[in-house]
């Protein structure tokens, strides 16, 4: 079992959220001791965003490491734990909330589902997801 890092990586679906969080330079911090849950936009969730809005995003560390972190919540919370907080608004690391509803699968604000679960890690757990949820303006 490997950290969420070299877990993401490994899996070979994830380069683009290995590049953003290389360019955020939270690496180090997802390399740590945790635990985390992280749910992971694939590559194919990027793609689906507008084009540009990644290197527009590379080029705005900020807003960049916002978006990231607001997919990331602490504490280790596996799939099973997930489906009990239907309804419910759940703080993120980056110190928003994001919405979780259970109704025709698990959705992250109604928009981003939870394709594959429970990846577990030495440091937490990664949940997969079809689409890059984005934090409030």
């Amino acid at each position: 079992m490997h950290d969420i890092i070299d877990t993401a990586v490994a899996a070979g679906t994830f380069s683009t959220l290995a590049a953003a969080l290389t360019a955020a330079g939270l690496v180090p911090t997802l390399k740590g001791e945790g635990p985390f849950t992280v749910f992971a936009p694939t590559d194919e969730a990027f793609a689906k965003l507008p084009a540009g809005t990644v290197e527009a995003l590379l080029a705005d560390i900020p807003k960049l490491t916002a978006i990231l972190t607001y997919h990331v919540v602490a504490g280790k919370v596996m799939a099973a734990a997930v489906v009990t907080l239907d309804g419910q608004d759940v703080a993120t690391v980056n110190g928003a909330t994001v919405r979780v509803t259970t109704d025709g699968g698990v959705k992250l604000n109604g928009s981003a589902h939870v394709v594959t679960t429970d990846i577990e890690c030495t440091n937490g757990v990664i949940h997969v997801i079809d689409a890059v949820i984005l934090p409030p303006a």
